[in-house]
Formats: C-alpha cells, sequence, structure tokens
C-alpha cells in the first residue's frame, strides 16, 4: 500500500495531540525502563524544545512527532540530534520510521553533520536504527546513546 509521509511546523492547537502520541506510543516503554511519568511530566516533555518539533504526516493525517535540534558534542563538534521520534502505535512497523530517518539522513548530509539520539534500553525501535546505520556509543541505566556517522550518511 502507497502513502506519502509529510511534515507540518507545530502550533499551539497540537499540545492536545502531542500529548496523546506521547503517551500512546511511550508509556509502554518507559514502564518497561521502571520510569512512571504523571500527565503533567509527559507534557513537560511535549514542550520541551517545542518549536523544534515537526508533526508527522501520512497521508496528511497527523500520525507523529519528529523532534530535531543541533546540539554540541564535548565542545568540539556538533551533531543532529533526534530528541524525539513517535509514531501512534496504529501505525508502527509500517515504515513509516524509516522514510522519516531517510528525511532526516538527508538534512544531516546537507548540514554535515553526524546524527544522534538516545533511545530506551527495551524500546524495539532500536533496531530501526541498527538497520539505518546507528550505532550504539554509549549505554547507562536507562538508554542506549546512538550515532550515524557521515561516513555512514554518505554511503
Amino acid at each position: 500500500m502507497k502513502f506519502t509521509i509529510g511534515f507540518r511546523s507545530v502550533t499551539h492547537e497540537d499540545l492536545d495531540f502531542l500529548l496523546i502520541l506521547r503517551k500512546k506510543s511511550m508509556s509502554k516503554h518507559l514502564a518497561n525502563a521502571k520510569i512512571k511519568l504523571t500527565s503533567e511530566q509527559h507534557l513537560d516533555r511535549v514542550k520541551e524544545h517545542y518549536y523544534d518539533s515537526h508533526i508527522i504526516l501520512r497521508d496528511r493525517k497527523p500520525i507523529g512527532l519528529l523532534k530535531l535540534g543541533i546540539v554540541s558534542l564535548n565542545n568540539t563538534s556538533k551533531s543532529l540530534h533526534i530528541r524525539q521520534l513517535q509514531i501512534l502505535p496504529e501505525y508502527q512497523g509500517k515504515g513509516i520510521g524509516s522514510k522519516v530517518l531517510t528525511v532526516v539522513k538527508k538534512k544531516a548530509l546537507q548540514l554535515q553533520l553526524p546524527i544522534t539520539l538516545n533511545v530506551l534500553l527495551k524500546n524495539p525501535a532500536r533496531g530501526l536504527y541498527l538497520r539505518h546505520g546507528f550505532q550504539i556509543e554509549g549505554k547507562n541505566k536507562i538508554e542506549f546513546q546512538m550515532r550515524c556517522s557521515l561516513d555512514v550518511l554518505a554511503s
């Protein structure tokens, strides 16, 4: 089945959708990590770097969130950092994440920056990132730090 993916900037009116999206897409993974958040804490995460957020559209219908930012690494280099990538559960496993990552990779190549992200230890999205050339660079008690180098992006 063919579909189109698009993006649009967030507006203030997207807050309710983004809170529902976050709870639907993240609650299970956060519970697996033994992290319990209140609705207010979820909303704080939605509002963090709010205007770096883009609504993911499938056939013009909002189905997810991509939050990107440029961050400094060790005060020497920068990366295009995926702050959040969330897709409604009913749209997961349909190739949407891959299409979104393809767009992010093109943007990173234009900027000549590697891509970085953090993913919860038990979140199956890690497999998606590994398939797209990301490598695990570090790990703490709750998440992996992953990176896709410029060499991988250019190949």
